[in-house]
């Protein structure tokens, strides 16, 4: 009887651990095709952005459903199911909310704009659509098709794999390239622009003159130069992008390379600039930054840096993978990267700065 119940006792521990075995092989298989298949996510926001979704929702003025937002989208008929499984998707990654409503008969599913789909709105001042349209274009995801041959060739990144040129080369040669690539950086700064001139206020008093260097279409400037009136700002960047920009009596356009010149103010600023470079054009960069700011005569000159900051142990985890994405996007588009805390105190000091 004694050796029935071990070997009753050794069938079942047996099972146990088969069925253990089991279900850790279906979770590592799950979290495989998670990551296999998470560019859907991707794909997804585009389609919600190229079918101008959020905006139909908002001119709605109300939950919509599906079949109103199909007829407000002008989607065939007979694809609503495709909808309906675009939008289950969208919910599921908080992009909308699924509410219930009071139909003619019965209760009805609609859907309702987030504080996130807001921010995709077209025609609102911190749109990030643009951006969205950017980053999910072809010409962004190519090269990350071509990073196992960059790791084993002399090229300085994947898209220089991919398109024999430089990102930045490639934008001067390319018009549509370029004005998306404005667009996106354009709306970037407008976000931050507006949290900047909100929240750092202090960071901003005192000062006469400021350069945004690699500054675009000038969106920053432009807030800093509307919130701070008596703030003369220039916006330097590359001719091409430059071309054709109108300043006012507060934002001027320069043209030129940063490697070479940067003109004289009170208070270098750079946005999203220096994680496109590797540490040694950085350093490059930011010893021009002390020189235009050397002549300046008021007390607290400085240079401004807005930049991401990786600290895998401290900050979220959604944080963290945003910010290890933007690192492998930098690893593809440039030479770049971002930066720890020590990181970027290495290229301070680097460039002979004390603080």
């Amino acid at each position: 009887m004694d050796n029935t119940n071990e070997k009753i006792k050794k069938i079942e521990l047996n099972q146990a651990r088969m069925a253990s075995s089991s279900e850790d092989l279906l979770d590592a298989q799950a979290h495989v095709w998670n990551h296999i298949l998470s560019y859907i996510n991707s794909m997804a926001l585009r389609y919600a952005v190229e079918l101008r979704i959020p905006d139909a929702i908002h001119k709605h003025g109300k939950p919509i459903t599906l079949s109103q937002l199909a007829d407000a989208l002008c989607i065939n008929k007979q694809k609503s199911h495709g909808l309906y499984r675009l939008m289950r998707i969208l919910v599921h990654n908080k992009f909308f909310d699924k509410v219930s409503i009071s139909g003619q008969e019965e209760r009805e599913e609609a859907y309702s704009l987030t504080r996130v789909s807001r921010l995709l709105l077209r025609d609102d001042p911190s749109s990030l659509a643009p951006f969205a349209l950017a980053q999910t274009d072809p010409i962004y995801i190519d090269p990350f098709l071509h990073m196992s041959e960059w790791f084993r060739d002399e090229c300085p990144s994947a898209f220089f794999t991919k398109n024999g040129m430089d990102i930045w080369e490639f934008a001067a040669k390319d018009g549509i390239m370029n004005q998306g690539f404005n667009e996106a950086m354009a709306s970037d700064a407008r976000f931050v622009g507006s949290i900047l001139v909100r929240e750092c206020k202090h960071v901003f008093e005192g000062l006469k003159t400021m350069v945004d260097v690699a500054g675009g279409t000038g969106e920053v400037a432009k807030a800093v130069a509307g919130a701070f009136p008596g703030l003369k700002c220039i916006v330097l960047d590359q001719p091409h992008v430059v071309a054709g920009m109108e300043g006012s009596e507060n934002v001027k356009f320069v043209g030129g390379d940063m490697f070479e010149f940067i003109p004289p103010a009170d208070a270098v600023f750079l946005k999203w600039t220096l994680h496109d470079w590797g540490d040694e054009n950085c350093v490059k960069i930011l010893r021009k930054c002390k020189e235009a700011i050397v002549e300046s005569k008021i007390n607290g000159k400085k240079v401004i840096i807005v930049d991401i900051v990786v600290d895998e142990e401290k900050q979220p985890q959604e944080a963290t993978e945003t910010h290890l994405f933007m690192d492998l996007l930098m690893l593809a588009h440039c030479p770049g990267k971002e930066r720890s805390e020590k990181e970027w105190a290495k290229l301070f000091a680097a460039a002979g700065f004390k603080l």
